[in-house]
């Protein structure tokens, strides 16, 4: 199954590089995640060039699309061109955002009258859209999730192993990129943050 880490220029290097990494440690269990981009190479708000590995029509065939953040989301949301590269299906597709990334959903109309988390500078730009802004790090329904704070990223890496490849994927994962003496406590609180209450 093929993840879509979509990455615009001006992108946040957290949000692009730690899911893409952690899904990727899940190769053997049939996912691979692959830096999609609007232009053969873009910018992170560092200054780091990346080359993208697929274009921006991949996200129409991916099982999952997660959306990275950065500091030139307010503009991508404007482009009506580039945001109609973005077809997205949430009946059959994964969606998830990160931080900016809500401001994404929130444009495309895939956010409905769900709330979702962002980081705080974004919080106010959500909320003008009309969406209610959680003070929390994740939250999903059906399909869709999104997740704030940059290190939340892991968040969503989780909610799409969990989701396409099982529990114990996502735990082995985790496990293996958990900082060493908090393997135990790093694969709890991931996955803690990713189940629905109901289901715990």
């Amino acid at each position: 199954m093929q993840i879509a880490v979509v990455t615009f220029d001006g992108f946040n290097e957290l949000d692009s590089f730690i899911a893409s990494a952690i899904v990727n440690r899940c190769r053997k269990d049939g996912l691979e995640a692959f830096l999609t981009t609007p232009t053969p190479v873009v910018t992170s708000m560092n200054g780091v060039e990346v080359t993208g590995q697929r274009p921006m029509e991949f996200v129409a065939e991916a099982d999952a699309v997660l959306i990275g953040s950065g500091v030139r989301t307010r503009d991508v949301v404007a482009d009506d061109r580039l945001i109609s590269t973005l077809r997205l299906d949430p009946e059959r597709q994964l969606i998830g955002a990160q931080c900016s990334g809500a401001l994404v959903l929130a444009r495309l109309g895939l956010l409905g009258s769900m709330p979702a988390c962002t980081d705080k500078k974004t919080r106010p730009f959500v909320e003008a859209r009309g969406v209610t802004v959680l003070d929390a790090p994740f939250h999903a329904e059906g399909n869709i999730a999104t997740a704030g704070g940059c290190l939340a990223s892991q968040y969503l890496a989780t909610w799409v192993i969990t989701r396409l490849a099982g529990e114990g994927a996502a735990r082995d994962a985790l496990d293996y990129v958990a900082p060493v003496g908090e393997n135990e406590e790093t694969v709890e609180r991931a996955l803690r943050a990713v189940t629905p209450v109901a289901a715990r």
